[in-house]
């Protein structure tokens, strides 16, 4: 059977600007789905929201949103 997902990976530039600032992980609960997972973390990616569970009939399929971190933003101080 074909993963089910809803994420494309990163653009290789590794810029944070280009990646995707919410992503959604798909697909069977299995050792790959959790692999897929911990590298969007090693990545800098935070958990968002808590996992989603679902059975299609044949196997559960699960869900996990992960987002970047908002960069902070520059404070300006009056002169």
């Amino acid at each position: 059977m074909t993963e089910r997902t809803t994420d494309a990976p990163p653009p290789p530039s590794g810029d944070q600007s280009a990646r995707r600032r919410y992503r959604l992980l798909t697909g069977p609960d299995d050792g790959s789905f959790c692999d897929r997972v911990s590298a969007a973390l090693d990545e800098g990616y935070v958990l968002h929201g808590s996992p989603a569970a679902t059975f299609d009939g044949a196997q559960v399929i699960v869900a996990q949103a992960v987002v970047l971190p908002a960069a902070p933003s520059a404070q300006v101080r009056p002169a």
